[in-house]
């Protein structure tokens, strides 16, 4: 929906300001449980949801960008941004995209549980929905320790971040089903190397799809969304 301002010379038009959901820590003690039973719920209604996480600035907002224009002629999608404070991504996504985008205020938390991501899915207009993805919130040590329902787990990680980093956050990689590597237009300029990483993810998790790109430019986005895509419909058929 968009609403109007006049002034004297022009008429702007302006779209309604993205939701903002305040949502709260689980009171519940077992996570998993909850986890368990949001999966089931949300494959009653044919809705996949996946988990997005990455250290903050590693372009999961710009990547989400590329991959929802990639997909959404063929998948009806939302997203939930995840946030300690602000509206900027979910701003971002809704702007650059036009699907619905809501933003999750976690309080200070540093991740997302499957009851917290329950609150989230609760303000989402889930009717007729392929696809949910969750930019959770960014760091590379809490979002890995909690469930949150989802059914696949993707991580970002930069080539500024360092090839080292399946070394020193075991989980994270341990967990995710698919490591996209961005910003691989900057590799001549850090000291990455690619096939390093890889063979360290790999430790972690040999089942890890790895999959290099550069979301600034648009090289190699294209795997990564058909990766998702097909991961969807395998979902559903199942």
């Amino acid at each position: 929906m968009y609403f109007k301002t006049k002034t004297a010379n022009h008429t702007t038009v302006l779209m309604d300001p993205v939701k903002v959901i305040e949502i709260k820590k689980s009171i519940f003690a077992n996570n998993d449980q909850d986890a368990n039973l949001l999966r089931k719920e949300l494959k009653s209604k044919g809705v996949f949801l996946l988990n997005l996480m990455s250290s903050p600035g590693s372009g999961k907002t710009t990547t989400l960008i590329r991959t929802i224009g990639l997909l959404k002629d063929r998948l009806r999608m939302a997203v939930m941004e995840a946030d300690i404070d602000s509206d900027v991504d979910a701003v971002k996504i809704k702007e650059a995209t036009g699907i619905e985008s809501i933003q999750l205020h976690t309080g200070g938390m540093c991740h997302l549980d499957a009851e917290m991501t329950r609150q989230g899915l609760d303000n989402v207009s889930m009717d007729g929905l392929d696809l949910v993805i969750l930019e959770n919130v960014g760091n590379l040590v809490c979002p890995a320790e909690f469930d949150t329902g989802a059914v696949a787990n993707a991580m970002i990680l930069s080539v500024p971040e360092g090839t080292d980093k399946p070394l020193k956050y075991p989980l994270m990689f341990s967990i995710c089903d698919v490591v996209v590597i961005n910003k691989m237009d900057v590799l001549p300029y850090f000291d990455f190397n690619l096939e390093k990483c890889t063979e360290y993810i790999h430790m972690r998790n040999p089942q890890a799809r790895v999959i290099p790109i550069c979301a600034k430019t648009g090289e190699g986005v294209d795997a990564f969304a058909q990766w998702l895509l097909e991961k969807v419909q395998d979902w559903k058929q199942q």
